[in-house]
This record gives structure tokens, C-alpha cells and sequence, in this order.
């Protein structure tokens, strides 16, 4: 599902215009992206918590030649699903 497709979906289910329901969801990524750069962690219940995650440099190797490499240390992001979201996407096990 694209972001415009979303919009159109929003903007039917809940009753706003195309324009209002586009501007809610630009200002709901900028949220998420304000919180992580300031906190590191956001957590939205019933879908999941997104945490910023530092990774240590640490040597590889390139697999064709099978030289070492320096691969240095940097911040990534990861997503953690909520059980309930897991729940309904993959279903109870």
C-alpha cells in the first residue's frame, strides 16, 4: 500500500478530506522521527516500539575475495512488533 493509497482509505474511513488525512500522516511521521532522534524509543501500543540501536565496528569479510574489511560502528533502526500485532498478522500459534 502506497502513501497515497493509504490517504484515499483514511480520508473514506474516517471523513476528513484527502488533504487534511495526508497532513495528519506527515505529521505523524515527523512525531515518530522527532522522538527517535531526541529519545531513541517509541513505543505505539498494539503495533510495536521502533528504538534507535548502536552496533560496534567490527572486521568482515568480502565474500568474493575473502579479504578482511573494517565495517566501522553505527546506529540503526529496528522495530519490535507488538505480540497483539503478530498475533493478527500471522495468527495465534
Amino acid at each position: 500500500m502506497t502513501q497515497a493509497q493509504l490517504t484515499a482509505y483514511l480520508a473514506e474511513k474516517v471523513g476528513l478530506t484527502k488533504k487534511q488525512t495526508k497532513s495528519t500522516l506527515d505529521e505523524l511521521t515527523a512525531v515518530v522521527v522527532r522522538q527517535l532522534k531526541k529519545e531513541g524509543t517509541l513505543k505505539l501500543a498494539g503495533l510495536g516500539v521502533f528504538r534507535k540501536r548502536k552496533t560496534k565496528a567490527r572486521v568482515g569479510r568480502n565474500p568474493s575475495t575473502g579479504e578482511q574489511i573494517k565495517i566501522p560502528a553505527r546506529t540503526r533502526l529496528r522495530f519490535t512488533p507488538a505480540k497483539s500485532l503478530k498475533d493478527a498478522v500471522l495468527g495465534t500459534r
